[in-house]
C-alpha cells in the first residue's frame, strides 16, 4: 500500500513578533529529515502544503537535501487554526507570565488546549476562524483526495493540528483525542498514514527518526 507522509513543520518563532517563520534549528530539522528521506530512496507522487510560510520554509529545507520534489499544492484546508484568535475569545481568568519563560510556556499550552477544546464543542467562535466542524471536514476532503487520486507515496508539509485531526479521523477518535494528539506533536515529526482507494490506516505517529541517532541535543521541540 501507498503511504501518505504528514509532516509537521520545523521549529517556528514562538514568543516572537511573527510565529510563523522557522527559526534557524527549524530550518535544520527540515534539512535533516530530507537528507533522511533522501538516503532512503524515499519518492513522492504528489507533496501537499498548507499555505503558510512556515509550512514552505519546511518543505524548501527538506527540499535542499533531497532534490526532484514534485511542485508542492498549497491547500488552505492544511493550514493551522489561530491560536491568537483562540485564546482572545477565552481570555485567561489571570495573567499569564511571559511567553519566553518556561513558566510562561507551560501556562500558555494549558490555556491553548482549553480553549481548543472550548472550540471543538462550539462554546467559543474565534473571529475570523472556521468552526471545528468546517475545519474537520476540510481535513477530511484532502484524506478523501489523497486516497481517491494517488497511487504513490504522498508527501504533506502542515501543522500540528491538521495532522492531528487526520490521525484522529482515521482512528475514529472524538475531538478530544485530536486536540491532546495535536499538543503532543513535535517539530518535524513525521506521520505515517498507509492508504488505498477505501480509505486510510495508521502506521505510524510523531516519530523523529532523523532525530533518533546522533541529533545534537535539543534538536527535540515541540513550539
Amino acid at each position: 500500500m501507498p503511504t501518505l507522509h504528514l509532516v509537521r513543520h520545523g521549529q517556528a518563532s514562538f514568543a516572537t513578533d511573527d510565529y510563523d517563520r522557522l527559526s534557524e534549528l527549524g530550518q535544520r530539522q527540515c534539512e535533516r529529515l530530507g537528507r533522511w528521506m533522501h538516503e532512503r530512496g524515499m519518492v513522492f507522487e504528489a507533496v501537499l502544503t498548507g499555505t503558510l510560510r512556515r509550512h514552505r520554509q519546511s518543505l524548501e529545507a527538506m527540499a535542499r537535501a533531497m532534490p526532484g520534489l514534485p511542485e508542492a499544492t498549497a491547500d488552505p484546508a492544511l493550514d493551522e487554526y489561530d491560536s491568537h484568535a483562540l485564546l482572545r475569545a477565552m481570555p485567561a481568568s489571570e495573567p499569564l507570565p511571559p511567553p519566553h519563560t518556561e513558566a510562561g510556556r507551560r501556562a500558555h499550552f494549558r490555556h491553548l488546549r482549553e480553549a481548543l477544546i472550548a472550540w471543538t464543542e462550539g462554546r467559543i467562535h474565534p473571529e475570523g476562524m472556521p468552526g471545528w466542524a468546517a475545519f474537520h471536514e476540510g481535513v477530511g476532503a484532502v484524506l478523501h483526495t489523497v486516497c481517491t487520486r494517488h497511487r504513490g507515496d504522498v508527501l504533506v508539509v502542515s501543522s500540528g493540528g491538521p495532522i492531528a485531526t487526520a490521525v484522529a479521523q482515521v482512528m475514529q477518535a472524538p475531538a478530544r483525542t485530536a486536540v491532546e494528539l495535536n499538543l503532543r506533536l513535535r517539530n518535524s515529526a513525521l506521520s505515517e498514514l498507509a492508504f488505498n482507494s477505501r480509505g486510510h490506516v495508521l502506521h505510524s505517529f510523531n516519530a523523529l527518526p532523523h532525530l533518533d541517532a546522533g541529533a545534537p541535543r535539543g534538536w527535540v521541540t515541540y513550539a
